[in-house]
């Protein structure tokens, strides 16, 4: 049996997405035992002022810190997962690449592009390894778009249609957590769901190269949040309300490098949506879907059955199957849904992978960075009603 390398890992953050990483961390050998690399969880880090780190010892065996620099002070950390709110992102991020640890960190990496490529130069200069949280793409179904894109099956990509709607934010009478303030959260949906549409779209048709766009914010103020503000659950304190200092709204208009046109459109506040997430991708000779809360579905329309291929040609749903990208990994047969959790599972084995060869796997906070400048261009561009070219790194 190949040599197994321990990889002593902390967590920055637990609420729910530190939970997800570190089920991620326990779960990755189970279902890619020859990793030459296994994370061992070490240490969390949170102030949060709930029962969350006791849990963590108890269900982990783990050290706990409230403070995420007595963390970093330790000498038995070889990678860090950093999943707090974006306002700690850039310091947090920054000193663990400085530190020389490997780095898994959320997406939108930072309040704004400047934040975010902070995070990627000190990973750059430190020499270390990056993972960034953009989980859909490691889909089965999305690597089979991307891979039949790739070989010509819908002919010359034309255009994209990009849908990230979801309701959590919904109701006017949820509480003004940090999501909703500038300074702790930079922008609101658009750091929040544009960037997982962006990196969507970037992964399977390349790279964006100009944008116009327009935000809106629908409910313009919240009560105040009663105790600590994390995660998107929130109770409401007494006080007036608060103003909302972001946006709850995005549409925009997307040019891609050789001439793809694409549209997109994302809400926080989609009354009757949760987690519609959504790509169409048509080109000349047919056209792909996927919808996130049909995982393991690509709607496919190749042609061939309509007036010469392509007038009223029909569309059909291909369920991933073994041999579908990482899908066996998981499930031995077709119809078998995957879950949210297995796409940071596959996350955590391409950054794994990436630190055992030395060679970034998957997304990395360079990608991130990416998703980031076209951020910046469509509150630009909604800023100045133009549009705006994303500006390369």
């Amino acid at each position: 049996m190949t040599a197994v390398t321990p990889l002593r890992v902390g967590i920055v953050g637990l609420g729910w997405m530190g939970q997800v990483h570190a089920r991620a961390h326990t779960r990755v050998r189970q279902h890619y035992p020859e990793l030459p690399v296994c994370p061992v969880l070490v240490a969390v880090a949170d102030n949060a002022p709930d029962d969350r780190l006791a849990r963590a010892a108890d269900l982990y065996g783990v050290a706990t810190h409230t403070d995420w620099r007595e963390l970093l002070s330790r000498d038995d950390l070889d990678l860090v997962s950093v999943t707090g709110p974006n306002f700690l992102h850039r310091e947090v991020g920054v000193a663990v690449a400085e530190s020389g640890r490997h780095l898994w960190i959320e997406k939108p990496a930072g309040r704004d592009a400047a934040e975010t490529e902070a995070i990627a130069a000190a990973v750059r200069d430190a020499g270390v390894r990056s993972a960034a949280g953009f989980n859909y793409r490691n889909a089965p179904a999305v690597e089979l778009a991307r891979a039949w894109i790739a070989e010509g099956r819908i002919g010359a990509v034309e255009h994209v249609e990009l849908s990230f709607l979801a309701d959590y934010s919904a109701d006017p009478s949820g509480p003004l957590s940090w999501r909703f303030r500038a300074a702790e959260a930079g922008s609101g949906v658009l750091g929040d769901l544009v960037s997982h549409g962006i990196d969507l779209g970037r992964h399977l048709v390349g790279e964006l190269t100009e944008v116009v766009a327009e935000t809106a914010t629908f409910v313009p103020e919240r009560p105040p949040a009663a105790g600590a503000s994390t995660g998107h659950a929130h109770v409401a304190g007494d006080g007036p309300p608060l103003p909302v200092e972001n946006e709850d709204y995005a549409a925009a208009l997307l040019r891609f490098a050789g001439g793809v046109r694409g549209s997109l459109v994302a809400s926080r506040v989609a009354v009757g949506e949760q987690c519609s997430y959504a790509i169409t991708v048509h080109g000349s000779d047919g056209a792909l879907r996927w919808d996130f809360r049909r995982m393991g579905e690509l709607d496919v329309c190749l042609g061939g059955a309509g007036r010469q291929g392509h007038v009223d040609a029909s569309w059909q749903t291909r369920l991933v199957r073994p041999g579908d990208a990482e899908l066996a990994r998981f499930q031995p047969g077709a119809g078998i849904a995957m879950s949210y959790d297995d796409l940071k599972v596959i996350e955590a084995h391409r950054l794994l992978t990436g630190i055992a060869s030395g060679t970034d796997v998957g997304a990395t906070i360079e990608d991130a960075a990416r998703a980031a400048r076209v951020v910046e261009a469509m509150v630009t561009s909604a800023a100045e009603r133009r549009w705006v070219p994303v500006r390369t790194g």
